[in-house]
């Protein structure tokens, strides 16, 4: 006879235990899996910490960190670079942008065509404003222009009669600046017959500059103009380069000895190199060894037969020098002007004595007595 198992209470007690020890084994296996899984979840987001980490450090430092290589080299690994050589150096030079806030009158011009030959040599990106009579700018009109200027594609050179921007001022990453300054007599000159007649170019040029301008201030004796006082040839119209250093402030507009100072600090503290006109091979000598992205080869394109024929083009016409009464009451109204000057070429020779360029005996004399000397054309343009 077949005896019912399901009936026993023996059977069914067995049963019951057999269970709970299946329920409690579950309850176990799933608290291990969920521990598991949490551990490979916080290992896994460890893993990826350190990788972004690690390729943080790699594009920072140009390279994988020393502690990604030991370990490489410890497990006797290798990489894509043993593979297949070093990756390739970072195109963008340093640095990656100069500002070349021009003077007028100060072999801007001449700067300007070597510039352009440069930029399609060496690739980078010029940028040759043709804003000429705006160098003052508000504070909107500043933090625009600045903003524009770091949005040009690197590397890149911009050039503008501007008066010093301080891009720190707007929290924005400085490029590097550059200039050129020449003999405040001789600039005020250059720039007081170009814009009567302009330059070899064409006759026409200076009738495109000053076309309002009438037949008797375009015909003006230079004396005249200085020593009556006239508004072209007085103050403050002859504090003409202070302000191109000393910046956007409106003090700086006035002739001062803050002004004067304020430049001074300017060129210290933000400019790669100020050069003179009159040494003009040396300042481009300078311009390659310390920038050689921007200026290789550019003394040898400057010495070219085929640049000196657009070079000869730039000099200021029907130019002559005033008496010497007049030379004289314009260096005593162009004070601040010749203190800044001569502190300019001080530092330009110091810098010259420091990259080691002899480049023959210059004067060292400072400009005291307008008599004493000689008013040169190195180069007039604009």
């Amino acid at each position: 006879m077949m005896k019912n198992i399901g009936n026993n209470p023996i059977h069914k007690h067995q049963a019951n235990h057999n269970r709970g020890k299946n329920k409690r084994g579950s309850n176990w296996l799933a608290v291990i899996l969920f521990r598991i899984s949490r551990r490979d979840f916080s290992f896994c987001l460890t893993a990826l910490f350190l990788f972004c980490l690690g390729s943080l450090c790699w594009q920072l430092n140009g390279g994988p960190p020393n502690l990604l290589q030991d370990i490489r080299y410890y497990f006797g690994q290798s990489t894509f670079t043993d593979d297949h050589g070093p990756i390739a150096p970072k195109v963008l030079p340093f640095p990656r942008g100069v500002v070349y806030n021009r003077v007028g009158k100060c072999g801007s011009r001449t700067i300007v065509l070597l510039l352009r030959i440069l930029a399609d040599r060496h690739q980078y990106t010029l940028v040759s404003s043709d804003i000429h009579n705006k160098t003052r700018l508000t504070k909107h009109e500043q933090a625009t222009l600045i903003r524009n200027i770091s949005d040009i594609p690197q590397p890149f050179l911009y050039t503008r009669h501007v008066h010093f921007l301080n891009f720190t001022r707007f929290r924005i990453d400085e490029p590097v600046y550059i200039n050129i300054i020449r003999d405040p007599i001789n600039r005020f000159l250059s720039n007081y017959f170009f814009r009567r007649f302009g330059d070899w170019r064409g006759e026409e040029n200076h009738l495109v500059r000053t076309p309002g301008m009438k037949d008797e201030e375009r015909y003006l004796d230079i004396n005249t103009c200085i020593l009556e006082n006239y508004p072209e040839c007085s103050n403050p119209r002859l504090f003409y380069i202070i302000p191109y250093f000393c910046g956007q402030h409106p003090q700086c507009r006035e002739p001062s000895k803050w002004a004067l100072e304020k430049a001074k600090q300017n060129v210290l503290e933000h400019y790669l190199l100020v050069g003179v006109l009159e040494e003009l091979e040396d300042v481009l000598l300078l311009l390659e060894r310390l920038l050689p992205h921007f200026f290789s080869d550019v003394l040898n394109i400057y010495k070219s037969p085929e640049y000196k024929k657009l070079g000869n083009l730039t000099g200021t016409v029907r130019k002559h020098t005033p008496s010497l009464e007049a030379l004289q009451v314009l260096y005593q109204r162009m004070e601040y002007e010749y203190i800044f000057y001569n502190y300019i070429r001080d530092l330009f020779h110091l810098t010259k004595r420091k990259m080691g360029l002899h480049s023959g005996p210059r004067p060292s004399r400072h400009h005291h007595n307008p008599a004493s000397r000689t008013h040169t054309d190195e180069q007039d343009d604009n």
